[in-house]
């Protein structure tokens, strides 16, 4: 029964939202360490590239431009990929995007857009790699979720909604697949440098808040370091259990404290 992966060599690994941030870092960190990678995202050039640069340490690295957010694009990216390297051990789920906006001025098609992305994208690859990985009867899923799945953020409702409905999928199905040798871990990420951190995002953030970024091989390594041994759920960084902690016993203190710190920047509050 499938639980630690810690040899990596020679493994197949999908990475969804390969062509930046976390899930670029990811492939970078499988590839260094013997696997082969399937890199999936939309921008097919920004793969390419990191497919041709990760080639020439002697894995085989394929680009393939797929939108998860499309049933039909996720499947057609899956048989190419097993077609190309035979199976998948292991999948991240990585692919997803965040509006910050508060939810009266949030517009619906945006809402749709990232329900269909950050949820259905992630229900998709699954159902798409499950034959290969219940095929040989061991498999593993790393899913993206966020803090903001954990504790529900102001300026970014919908995207904590996804985010919440990514984590108790993937502690479902955790035991679920248990028994068929495919390992389910969850990944709630705080602060993670990367490019959706735009100047208009950042000043929407409590100004404290920015200093506690984490660089994305920081994250993977402590991610990486997880997986092998064969945890069901981790926040990176780790200091974070204790905003945790301070919900589960005493919900008002954390109330006031999420209030006070992210709601005096939104200067759309009450208009």
């Amino acid at each position: 029964m499938a639980r630690g992966l810690a040899d990596f060599r020679d493994r197949v690994a999908v990475i969804t939202g390969a062509s930046s941030g976390i899930g670029e870092q990811l492939a970078r960190d499988l590839a260094a360490r013997g696997a082969h990678v399937a890199l999936l995202a939309r921008r097919l050039d920004r793969l390419e590239a990191l497919a041709n640069e990760l080639g020439r340490s002697g894995i085989t690295a394929i680009p393939v431009k797929c939108d998860v957010s499309e049933r039909a694009s996720v499947d057609a990216a899956m048989a190419k990929v097993v077609a190309a390297l035979g199976h998948v051990d292991l999948l991240v789920n990585n692919a997803g995007f965040v509006t910050h906006a508060l939810f009266k001025d949030h517009d619906v098609a945006d809402i749709e857009r990232m329900v269909q992305t950050n949820l259905l994208g992630t229900i998709y690859t699954i159902k798409a790699v499950l034959p290969s990985m219940r095929a040989r009867k061991q498999g593993w899923i790393v899913n993206l979720s966020s803090v903001a799945g954990k504790l529900g953020q102001p300026d970014e409702s919908v995207y904590s909604a996804t985010k919440f409905a990514v984590a108790g999928l993937s502690e479902g199905i955790a035991y679920e697949f248990a028994p068929l040798g495919i390992h389910v871990m969850t990944v709630h990420p705080a602060l993670v440098r990367t490019e959706m951190f735009t100047p208009e995002v950042l000043a929407r953030m409590p100004k404290r808040a920015t200093r506690t970024f984490v660089e994305p091989p920081e994250f993977t390594r402590e991610v990486l370091r997880a997986l092998a041994r064969g945890q069901y759920e981790v926040t990176v960084p780790r200091y974070v259990n204790i905003a945790y902690l301070i919900r589960a016993i005493c919900p008002p203190l954390h109330r006031r404290i999420t209030a006070n710190l992210r709601l005096p920047v939104l200067p759309d509050l009450t208009s």
